[in-house]
Formats: C-alpha cells, structure tokens, sequence
C-alpha cells in the first residue's frame, strides 16, 4: 500500500465536522428505532388500557341495567299495576314527577306498548326524551330478547338500554347514559398521550447522549483514518474511558491493522530508498570499468595503440575490467536472489572443515600473513554449503582487502546451546563508528577502498537465509571483529 500525499488534504467521503449527525447517521438511527419502539408501547399499552377501562365501566352500568330489568319482570306487574303504585307513591310523598329530564340524566325510562308507542301514566304524556328513547330503540322486541343491553343514541348522548317485557305485553325500556365513561376515556387517552410524548422526548435526549458516548471510539475512527490519509501515520485511535468489549475489541484490531500498515509503508519507502540508491550506486560502479574499456577501444580504433608493449597493456586493462565488471554482476545477481529468499539446499556441513580450507586459502594467497584457527573435531551444521562457503570467502576477502599483508587474523569457530558462532578478528586499523554502522550497506567502501562495497551485504544475506546473523565490532586502531551465528541443528534433529 503507498500513500499518496497531494497538494491539499485528503478527505474520508461521507465524513463531516458535525461526527454524523441526522437521521442518515448510526446515532440518528438508534435513536429513531428507540423512540419507535417505545411508542409502539406506549400505544399498545394505551389500547389496552382504554380498551380494559371501557369493559370495566361498561360491565358497571350493563350489570345495573341488567340487574333492574331482572328485579321489574321478577314483580309480574302489569303497566296499569304500576301506575297505580306511582298514583300511592305520589299521594305519600306530594311530589309532582318532572314532565322532562335534561337528556344527558343518568338513567331514562319509558313504558310502551307493543308497537314501541309510548304510553301515558298517571294522565301525565310522555316526555321528549321517552319519546326519543322509544324512537331510538324502535321495536322493543329487540331489546327484551337480548342477553346484554344495546348502544342508542337519545338526543346526541350516549345510553346503554334494556327492555322488561310486563304480563299485559307492554314494555319498560330502561336506560342508562354511558357519557360518563366516553369522558374518562377521553381524558384518560389526553392524559396517556401527553406522557407518552413527555416519555418519548425523554427517551430521544437520553438515547442521543448515551449513544453520543457510546460511539464516541467509532468517530476517534473516523478522526483517525482521515488523519492517516492525510499523512499522519502514527496517529493511532485513543482507548475510551467505559469503552464497551466489541468497540475496544474494534479498537485495538484497527491499531493493529494500522501499525502493520505503517510499517509496510516505512519499509517499502526504505526498500524504496536503497533501491534507488542501489541503482545508482550500480550504475556508477559499472560506468568506471565501461569508460575505461570504451576509452581504450578508442584508442586503438584511432591506431594509437602501435607498440606491442603498448596494446598489451591495454588488452591487460580491458580484461581487468571486464572481469571486474563480471565480479560486480556476479554479485549483484547473488545480492538479487538473496533479495528473492531462494530455497537454499540444507544438508549436514562440516563448518570446521570449510574454516580450515579458507584459513589454508588465506595463507597460499598471502604466505606472509599470521593466521590462526580455532576449530579442532567435526562441527555440523543444517547449511547451504556453497552459502558458507561464500560467506568465508567474502570475509577472507575483506581481510585481503582493508588490512596490510602482515597483520594477523584468527578464526575462532565455536557451539553454545543451539547456535554456532564463526568469528572472524583482524588487527587492522578498524573503522570508526559511523563506518561500522554502513557496514552492511550495499555499494559502501570505508575511506574509499578498494573492492565493490557487496562482500558484507552478501555475507549478512546469506546469514539471515541460514536464520542466522552478522554482528560487528570495531574501533579505530584495534581491528575487525566479524562474528557469524548460525542455527545448530543438523539433519535429523527437531
């Protein structure tokens, strides 16, 4: 993954400095389904409640009217019968019956015939509101045949009536108002949805600030990662106070996510950096031997070159070159196939022997240089043999190379627990610390020597493809110290 950095900054689509408010966010959502959820209560349980209060009130004035109509056909009084007991009930009491109630009274009655006509009693007409109780109701028939009163209407107010058919086949409509009950349930539903509005605002501030807190790691998130598209690779997303185990989980999963992000992005710039610093340096290491080769090419093209003498030293030049250039290639593809990880073809090496063979090699080549070797018996090891054996020769190198013919060097191979440490020391003039920390740069020569610069990246290649590694000490004026440590096991062990 490469991050482009442009000229302005680089915002996350949909991200706004309002942390997603409105009803398209997750926090305009939640709250939504919230206060839906509890109106859904709110009128469910409303409904019930209206709907229990009406049966309640409703069996109330049903079990008086009921009950009423039960007691007068009990009696077996006939309509002049009861006319007769109103006359006595006058004389004892001297009051005269209003000729007509408010229409909204509790409770009306009415005495008609067959036909559903009103009847007169005690040479008093009916009232009005008798006469609409008894238009309202019709046939009387249909009210002494039922279990349970009826709904009528009498003058705009609701009544609830029930008919007592008498022995002579009139009829006494009874009536009772229900309007009463009408208006607790109005009152009752004012009073619920008024709540109920109260409640949902309530719930509606309370869920936005708890879900507010609650999604508050999400948008340190999105804060995040708009500043990591921004540039800023090392912003990492904050740990919450009372964080809950799926965000913190979320959290710590896209910190990690982030560092390995950061790190990919730092050692591709890296690799991308010594590449092209690599490149650069190969192209300058390969220009000098080609100007030379050209240059001599030249010269003899132009016939310049006349003396035997003379061309052969040229012919001897365009050879060292040539070869120096091969060397370089040489190099290269093996720093390049390094790069690649390349299966290495492991088997039981004895590293004694091979240090034995570079320390016998060292001598033929410089008979006067000291060199020492520690490395008595058989020491195996699971290696490439050719790996080990270029690792060797590159440090033999670097000692032909950088230090005088008369210095000594000492190899010293050893095994502690599972690793084995081949150290190569010399007593040359050393390097100086910001010398040694290049080292293992590709292309790096100290004070300008000679060589190609490759020897110790090679060696550190091969060491890291064995699961091993390079170590360095060194001062000025006290030498080189090249230490190798490399797995112990061999074929056959765990």
């Amino acid at each position: 993954m490469i991050f482009r950095r442009g000229p302005g900054p680089i915002r996350i689509p949909g991200r706004s400095h309002g942390h997603g408010h409105g009803l398209h966010s997750l926090r305009g959502q939640l709250t939504l389904a919230n206060v839906a959820l509890l109106a859904l209560g709110i009128v469910m349980a409303t409904a019930v409640s209206l709907m229990g209060m009406r049966y309640y009130l409703l069996d109330q004035v049903d079990s008086e009217l009921l009950g009423m109509r039960d007691s007068l056909g009990s009696t077996r009084l006939t309509a002049r019968e009861i006319d007769s007991l109103s006359a006595l009930a006058f004389i004892r009491d001297g009051k005269v019956p209003q000729a007509q109630g408010p229409p909204d009274a509790d409770s009306l009655f009415a005495v008609v015939d067959a036909d559903g006509r009103p009847m007169t009693l005690r040479s008093f007409e009916p009232t009005s509101n008798q006469r609409a109780l008894a238009a309202a109701v019709g046939d009387p028939g249909t009210v002494t045949g039922d279990a349970d009163p009826r709904d009528v209407t009498v003058d705009g107010s609701p009544f609830r009536v029930v008919g007592a058919s008498l022995p002579d086949g009139t009829v006494v409509l009874i009536a009772g108002s229900t309007d009463a009950l009408h208006t607790g349930m109005a009152r009752a539903l004012k009073l619920d949805l008024f709540f109920g509005v109260l409640l949902l605002g309530l719930l509606a501030v309370l869920t936005m600030l708890n879900v507010r807190r609650r999604l508050r790691p999400l948008e340190d998130m999105v804060e995040t990662s708009s500043a990591i598209a921004e540039g800023d690779l090392a912003r990492r997303v904050p740990s919450s106070h009372h964080p809950t185990q799926e965000v913190e989980q979320l959290r710590l999963a896209l910190n990690s996510m982030l560092h390995q992000v950061e790190s990919a992005y730092r050692t591709r710039e890296r690799s991308a950096a010594q590449l092209r610093r690599f490149v650069a340096d190969a192209s300058h290491e390969l220009r000098t031997p080609l100007s030379a080769i050209r240059g001599y090419l030249q010269l003899y093209e132009k016939g310049m070159l006349r003396e035997p003498a003379e061309r052969r030293r040229a012919w001897d030049r365009m050879t060292g070159e040539a070869d120096r250039m091969g060397r370089l290639v040489d190099e290269l593809l093996t720093l390049a196939r390094l790069d690649q990880q390349p299966e290495l073809r492991f088997r039981n090496v004895d590293l004694s022997r091979l240090v034995r063979d570079a320390a016998e090699d060292l001598r033929a080549q410089q008979p006067g240089r000291p060199v020492s070797v520690r490395a008595e018996g058989a020491l195996l090891v699971r290696a490439d043999e050719s790996g080990l054996r270029q690792i060797l020769g590159n440090l033999m190198a670097n000692v032909r190379t950088h230090t005088p013919a008369e210095v000594p060097v000492a190899l010293d191979l050893s095994r502690t627990g599972g690793v084995v440490r081949l150290r190569v020391a010399d007593e040359g003039p050393g390097l100086a610390e910001e010398d040694a920390a290049r080292i293992f740069d590709r292309f790096f020569r100290a004070g300008g020597g000679a060589g190609s610069g490759l020897g110790m990246a090679i060696v550190q290649g091969v060491a890291v493809a064995h699961g091993g590694e390079v170590t360095v000490r060194t001062s000025p004026g006290e030498g080189l110290a090249v230490t190798v440590a490399l797995p112990a096991r061999v074929c056959g062990e765990g």
